[in-house]
């Protein structure tokens, strides 16, 4: 799919055919992009967790509570590592988040270039996630998102509402 019309279709998805798992070759496709992000210092501080068991999804689902997040066959957690991270010198500032956002944020384009439906979410519960994932103490969970394909009939989200460049750019 050309850039440009990956960068305007793209839409956070909240419905998900629990019959239709995404392919393995396709998850391989999508964890690549993330793997091929960019990140301060090359430190790639990231992990890529894919979680597809009934047992694991089954209590991975109550960290964000949503009848849509339940259909998903897959649930995708990048997590972080801290210690792992850059920090700039002058004033210890630390490039993880900033990090982790690059890497999502290829991972997302990635899934929706194959037709994999996601929604970024940070509003779940972290500790629920970091139970289920077995976190240590320096490992951060950053977002979720689902992973499938939509429900036949989902409608499209349509045009993206977004600000004017006029109201968000400056030239100097």
């Amino acid at each position: 799919m050309d850039f440009w019309d990956l960068i305007h279709q793209r839409a956070s998805i909240r419905s998900y055919d629990p019959q239709r798992p995404v392919e393995e070759d396709v998850l391989y496709r999508i964890l690549e992009a993330g793997r091929l992000a960019p990140s301060a210092g090359n430190r790639q501080p990231w992990r890529f967790v894919v979680v597809s068991s009934p047992e694991k999804l089954s209590i991975l689902r109550h960290a964000y509570v949503r009848d849509w997040f339940y259909d998903a066959p897959h649930i995708l957690v990048v997590v972080g590592d801290r210690n792992e991270a850059w920090r700039r010198l002058q004033d210890g500032y630390c490039s993880l988040e900033t990090d982790l956002a690059i890497a999502m944020t290829f991972l997302i384009l990635a899934a929706a270039n194959e037709g994999v439906a996601t929604c970024w979410i940070a509003a779940f519960q972290p500790e629920v996630v970091r139970e289920v994932l077995g976190l240590e103490a320096h490992e951060e969970v950053y977002g979720l998102t689902p992973l499938g394909y939509p429900k036949s009939g989902y409608p499209n989200p349509g045009p993206k509402k977004r600000k004017d460049l006029k109201d968000i750019v400056r030239f100097l």
